[in-house]
């Protein structure tokens, strides 16, 4: 895919030129695995407020059961499964915009070596 390596070291020096500064990360891995911990904490805590409601039959702790337990535990499933989602995502599209510019890329060079062999000129490479 690398056809014009003075290309490639050219889009480098620009990037290295605006100091970007790289993110490694590591805030998106523990925000993914705290997605996933969350999740699977909402559920035990939802099932075991549906199991405690069931087993009692007072209703004032029924209530507090539905109230702490099961409540409690869907709002974490559900904010667990969300930024599980999102940052699954964000991935998963970060690696296909990657992939998308680098093929760009190499298309566009194809097509300007076509056009200077068509024209009569020489590539350059």
């Amino acid at each position: 895919m690398n056809e014009n390596p003075d290309r490639v070291q050219q889009f480098n020096k620009e990037i290295g030129d605006l100091k970007l500064k790289a993110s490694s990360g590591e805030n998106e891995s523990r925000l993914l695995v705290v997605g996933v911990v969350l999740s699977i904490a909402g559920l035990v805590l939802a099932i075991y407020g549906g199991l405690m409601v069931q087993g009692t039959l007072n209703e004032f702790n029924q209530r507090s059961y539905t109230a702490t337990g099961s409540f409690i535990g869907l709002a974490l499933l559900i904010a667990g499964a969300a930024l599980f989602i999102r940052y699954s995502i964000a991935r998963y599209l970060r690696f296909w915009l990657i992939r998308l510019v680098h093929e760009s890329r190499a298309n566009t060079d194809r097509i300007v070596e076509a056009i200077e062999i068509a024209s009569g000129q020489s590539p350059e490479r």
